[in-house]
């Protein structure tokens, strides 16, 4: 494979030459930074249309939108770099370089949620309507943020040799992403045990997939929601249930400090969790006061 292959044998296709950037009168420009924008952007949009849908304000979401994809950047930057330490904290100036990747969702959906609740307090708006406008936002930016990954050939899983396994060049890989288990695995499947690139789960794909079909469980769902608040956990409650298993198969997993477990799968069942356990008290204990609420 040329260094800038990436393939997916077991369904035919062979991409060439996919780079990881591109050169803008001499400037090079990051496919993943670019994908990145480009889910913000496209979430904002579609934040705004939902609210214009729930005849809300659209110049709310759009002042919203300011503060939240500025703490939302902020805080996936300091979550990667919180349970990544080791790799900063002898050259902290490289915490503020964000080009090769090193962004965690889950801190963008912290500092979002966050800055939506000062957000609201300070301007005496409701946070669960605004909020289940931007969760619409928030799941397209992910689904579109994750094709950052394919270029950056990052967050992947596992050696497999399912139908859906990727190849990449070991060469096109950061070394502390390669797992034991990838050279094993194809090691076993080379005559001699030479070994130049490896076969993964692409556990990007997978984990967009699975927000395409939590969106379109929203947007489904949108006209016969109870309550505001309600897209919010059924974001949270779907989300955190796909997130649990598609990170189980990754191996670039952040972990807790001086244990073997992944942060992102205790924060997803907490997610699912809590989501499934407000929408049952909220529709079974408070049903007399969601009556009386119900959106129109």
């Amino acid at each position: 494979m040329g260094i800038n292959d990436i393939a997916f044998p077991h369904l035919g296709i062979y991409l060439e030459n996919v780079p990881k950037s591109f050169s803008v009168f001499g400037f090079q420009i990051a496919f993943y930074g670019l994908i990145i924008g480009l889910g913000v952007i496209c979430g904002v949009l579609m934040a705004v249309h939902i609210a214009k849908l729930e005849k809300m304000d659209s110049d709310i979401i759009w002042d919203f939108a300011i503060y939240a994809v500025i703490f939302s950047v902020i805080g996936a930057r300091l979550y990667y770099v919180l349970f990544s330490w080791d790799l900063y904290k002898n050259n902290l100036l490289s915490i503020f370089n964000t080009r090769q990747g090193g962004l965690a969702i889950y801190g963008g959906v912290l500092g979002a949620f966050a800055t939506l609740f000062v957000y609201c307090r300070i301007k005496k708006l409701s946070p669960y309507q605004i909020g289940d406008c931007g969760v619409y936002g928030l799941v397209l930016g992910q689904i579109i943020g994750r094709w950052g990954n394919f270029f950056n050939r990052e967050a992947f899983g596992s050696f497999t040799d399912s139908l859906f396994a990727m190849r990449l060049p070991l060469d096109a890989v950061r070394v502390k992403d390669v797992a034991q288990s990838h050279l094993d695995g194809m090691a076993q499947m080379s005559s001699d045990g030479a070994v130049n690139f490896i076969q993964v789960h692409p556990t990007f794909l997978y984990e967009g997939v699975w927000n395409l079909c939590l969106l379109a469980v929203m947007l489904l769902w949108h006209k016969h929601k109870k309550y505001h608040g309600q897209m919010c956990l059924v974001y949270l409650g779907g989300y955190g249930l796909g997130r649990f298993f598609v990170e189980g198969l990754r191996t670039d997993q952040l972990l807790i400090p001086h244990t073997q477990i992944a942060v992102s799968q205790v924060l997803a069942i907490v997610m699912f969790v809590f989501a499934v356990a407000l929408n049952a008290y909220i529709r079974f204990y408070l049903a007399k006061d969601l009556k009386k609420e119900t959106p129109s």
